[in-house]
């Protein structure tokens, strides 16, 4: 497991050779109250978990428990919360206009990832400021970036990317709840609601990547950036 002394040190370097705007974020999941660090504030704010996550890439550190979770979709995939009734039988993404049918829209939050329902509270940070062990190492960047950092992912055993998405739910299910159940990175397109209140840009997309991995990944990176036929 990576040591917490190297978070500072595996951030820059992340951020220098993937030309990243901001931070990578440590996310953790809380399980019980006296696992939050102290000194750790209760966000103030109450909103989405994605815009939770803009706010530790640009330098804060805090948790949120559910009460501070503005998204339904979010907390649930977290496991904060009970799946809400218009999640589960797809009238939520139906009335918005995603899919033709409600069955369409059904069939999909049916596949949604999310974690069990014992999550005490959603725990961020810069990840040069992480004083804890995060469940999961979020990163928002440009397709340039994300090619080298799928490619850091395959530099030891070779292989194929296979990344999981749909459109929906991409800052909480596709790079925290999956990556933390399946312990595999995973790659994401974004989503409307990403897009429209976390911060994220057009141009970016979003990757997330179990801790275990932290150090391969940025060995990969470092490799991958550095080999001759890289587009710098």
């Amino acid at each position: 497991m990576v040591n917490i002394a190297d978070f500072e040190r595996l951030s820059t370097e992340l951020k220098e050779l993937l030309h990243l705007e901001g931070s990578p974020v440590a996310l953790k999941i809380v399980t019980a109250a006296e696992d939050i660090p102290e000194g750790v504030p209760e966000l103030e704010e109450t909103t989405r978990h994605c815009r939770m996550i803009s706010l530790a890439r640009e330098g804060q550190v805090f948790y949120a428990p559910d009460a501070k979770h503005q998204c339904g979709g979010g907390a649930w995939a977290l496991g904060l919360r009970e799946k809400g009734a218009t999640l589960k039988t797809g009238q939520h993404y139906f009335k918005l206009g995603k899919y033709e049918t409600i069955n369409a829209s059904r069939r999909t939050m049916d596949s949604v990832p999310s974690l069990p329902q014992e999550t005490y509270a959603t725990l961020y940070a810069p990840l040069e400021k992480a004083e804890f062990e995060p469940s999961v190492v979020i990163i928002f960047a440009k397709p340039l970036a994300m090619l080298k950092l799928a490619q850091a992912t395959l530099a030891k055993v070779g292989g194929r990317i296979h990344p999981e998405f749909a459109g929906i739910q991409s800052i909480c299910s596709d790079a925290a709840a999956h990556v933390l159940l399946t312990g595999k990175p995973n790659f994401s397109l974004g989503c409307d609601g990403s897009r429209k209140f976390s911060g994220i840009k057009d141009e970016e997309m979003v990757a997330g990547f179990p801790i275990e991995l932290l150090e391969e990944v940025v060995a990969g990176v470092k490799k991958v950036t550095a080999a001759p036929g890289s587009k710098k």
